[in-house]
Order: structure tokens, then sequence, then C-alpha cells
């Protein structure tokens, strides 16, 4: 289990929008996308809700690892790299149904479990 440090959990507070969501499908060939619908879930992961993936959907079923790149109002940049679990039912589902915009249609919950984080390209987990 790895924690987001306190000093990314404040950055995620003020960070500029969207965030940079990256997959990889299975000959390694990367897709990154903006996701606008992003939530901090816990200290152990976060959650992109599946709006209109379409390439990004087909990578995470392959077992895809993913990122997030996200750069905050002070130009500080961080990336959490993790594996990735699809939801559409449950409690991940339901907290992304709370807080994605009712005119998106919420397919599903991307969650991305943390394993490594960077500020720039300083690793700090």
């Amino acid at each position: 289990m790895t924690v987001l440090p306190e000093e990314v959990s404040k950055a995620w507070e003020k960070r500029e929008k969207p965030v940079v969501f990256t997959t990889v499908d299975p000959d390694g060939i990367p897709n990154a996308i903006y996701a606008t619908c992003v939530s901090y879930y816990n200290h152990e992961a976060i959650i992109v809700a599946n709006n209109y993936f379409n390439k990004t959907m087909a990578n995470i079923q392959s077992g895809s690892t993913g990122s997030i790149l996200f750069i905050t109002k002070d130009n500080e940049s961080y990336q959490i790299k993790g594996t990735i679990e699809y939801h559409e039912q449950g409690p991940v589902f339901e907290d992304m149904k709370n807080w994605n915009p009712a005119q998106h249609p919420g397919h599903g919950a991307a969650l991305v479990r943390i394993e490594e984080v960077y500020k720039g390209s300083q690793k700090l987990v």
C-alpha cells in the first residue's frame, strides 16, 4: 500500500484543470487524454470518471497501468503512477456518481491505485 504524501495531497487541492491521464496498450503504445472529471478518493487512490473513454477503456481492459499528471497554480508538476481497477458498480462507482457532473454519462470509474509519486523528476514515493 502506497500512500499519497501530504505535500501531494495539498498540491492536488491547488491543481489546474484538467489532468492528463495516460494508459498503454498491449504493445506498449501510450494513450494520453485530458480528464476533467477526477477526484481524490482516499490516501491510496484517485478516480477518473469514464465519460467518453475509447482507447483508454480498451487499454484498461487489457490490464494497463496508468499515470495522472497535473500541474498546480504555482506551476509545480506532479505525476502519480499505479495500477488501474475499473468499477461499474459498488462504492467506488457510487462515489464517482456523486461528484461527476450530471450532464456526463459516468459509465464507470477508473481507480488508480497509487504506486509511485513524482514532483517534477524527483521521485517522492
